[in-house]
């Protein structure tokens, strides 16, 4: 299946949630930007290999990707944030934890852009993680500030969030040493550092992490019950706290891995942990023109004062 059939099938997703969108708010429809115009640096016997959708998950991605998902003009501020689905490396999920918070985090305000990245564990797979869905994760950062003004963007509130695999790539490209990268293009000369972070269900992989000191804040959310991740979760929420890196943890009680947006779900809490993120973007001055310093941290002892 062509990579325009996958769009088309994006298109149809996209489709399903503005169907359950008031007629009187527009979304406006995707757009699939590739990374790289000829595919990535590098000779890969597999780059023309054709993309797969099946139901509402994407595999054999050789080409990567960004598909952007704007806000509404009218409520657009200028934040951007680019999603890295989950799927354990073998698949992307690409409707729950890529198109389905894309749109909570449109009505927000946010510009979105779902990374489709190489796939390390994939049946015959020769990619690395740390080398080939990274680089794709450091490159998307990249690409939307090289082109900020392209998409109405401030190359200064540009986050990086991840569900469950996808929020291994977060660490490894936020928490973690860069590699050594040969330069290709002028996209790979801009700051490949995103100014905030955000993981929902991480994994393990680059935790605990090796370069927190001066890490983007960040925002980190588990289930209690996630054999997997819930305690990289904390391992990598105590390690930014105690590199005095701004960082809120939420864990949500009686809940497993791959709650997404609850799509699957009726726990309440769940249903809004994307305000909870919203409140925690706000406070932080990312959803403002100009923003994104760091907020002013609140003293018991000072209220107490006044």
């Amino acid at each position: 299946m062509k990579g325009c059939v996958g769009l088309a099938v994006l298109c149809l997703l996209a489709g399903a949630v503005m169907a359950q969108t008031p007629a009187l708010v527009p979304v406006v429809a995707p757009i699939e930007l590739p990374l790289w115009p000829d595919g990535p640096p590098g000779v890969d016997p597999l780059r023309d290999t054709p993309e797969i959708v099946e139901n509402t998950y994407v595999r054999s991605v050789h080409r990567p990707s960004l598909t952007l998902l704007r806000a509404d003009p009218a409520h657009a501020n200028g934040a951007a944030i680019i999603i890295a689905p989950g799927g354990g490396h073998r698949m992307l999920v690409w409707a729950n934890e890529g198109v389905m918070p894309a749109r909570a985090l449109n009505r927000f305000g946010v510009t979105v852009f779902v990374l489709k990245y190489r796939l390390a564990r994939e049946t015959g797979s020769n990619y690395r993680i740390e080398r080939d869905a990274a680089a794709d994760a450091r490159r998307a950062v990249r690409f939307v500030r090289a082109h900020a003004a392209d998409y109405g963007v401030d190359p200064r509130r540009i986050g990086l969030m991840g569900f469950s695999a996808g929020g291994e790539l977060v660490s490894l490209v936020a928490d973690n040493p860069a590699p050594a990268e040969p330069l290709g293009d002028a996209i790979d000369q801009v700051d490949a550092r995103p100014d905030f972070q955000i993981f929902i269900y991480p994994g393990p992989l680059g935790v605990p992490a090796r370069a927190v000191a001066g890490a983007p804040p960040a925002f980190l959310a588990a289930g209690t019950l996630d054999a997997c991740c819930a305690e990289p979760t904390l391992t990598l929420y105590q390690q930014l706290r105690a590199a005095h890196v701004s960082a809120e943890l939420h864990l949500f009680a009686d809940t497993d891995h791959g709650f997404n947006v609850a799509a699957h779900a009726e726990r309440v809490s769940l249903q809004h942990w994307p305000d909870r993120l919203a409140d925690w973007l706000s406070d932080g001055g990312w959803l403002v023109p100009g923003g994104g310093k760091r907020a002013t941290p609140s003293s018991t002892t000072e209220l107490l004062r006044n």
